[in-house]
């Protein structure tokens, strides 16, 4: 005999609770009022004058929502990327600052931990193995091709993909 099952039973074992159905419209309003709140302080506002320019501070901000002001400029012209009434170099200096805060920089390539160093060189020596391999085969191949008579070249190529796919996969199971 089953146990019969009360629809919070069913509910909490399919994973759907009363907190479920509020957290995704929760979601989605916390990430709008985020947004609205990242582009209050846009590029191109009015608050910005010439006797009241944007100084390092904000150029600091719009280098850091930079992208989202991208975002809104390609459907409103009134937001800008870049403040043009600020104080010049401080202004410039924090932009660029912010901007390379959230893109990293171009650090990325130069900040790889040794086990990531280590991986890519394994690669790399796997690749130069597979390469000579595929080369000396080739070769083999052409020598053995210039003493033969030449046959149909669509034939030729199936059995050079056929017998290369072989042997690659034999040297991958060796290790």
């Amino acid at each position: 005999m089953t146990p019969e099952l009360e629809p919070d039973d069913v509910n909490i074992r399919m994973g759907v609770t009363m907190t479920g159905r509020i957290l995704v419209p929760f979601g989605l309003f916390s990430v709008s009022v985020f947004m609205i709140l990242l582009t209050a302080c846009a590029a191109g506002d009015s608050q910005f004058t010439t006797e009241a320019p944007a100084g390092f501070w904000y150029g600091l901000w719009h280098g850091i929502i930079s992208v989202i002001s991208l975002i809104i400029h390609i459907f409103n012209d009134s937001v800008v990327v870049y403040e043009t009434n600020n104080t010049g170099g401080w202004y410039d200096f924090g932009f660029l600052l912010g901007v390379i805060g959230i893109w990293g920089g171009g650090c990325k390539m130069s900040c790889k931990s040794a086990a990531e160093k280590q991986h890519e060189k394994e690669w790399d020596e796997i690749g130069e193995k597979v390469e000579a391999k595929v080369m000396r085969k080739l070769k083999e191949w052409a020598e053995d091709e210039n003493s033969a008579d030449k046959g149909d070249w669509d034939e030729i190529g199936e059995k050079v993909e056929k017998k290369l796919k072989r042997k690659i996969r034999e040297w991958a199971e060796k290790d």
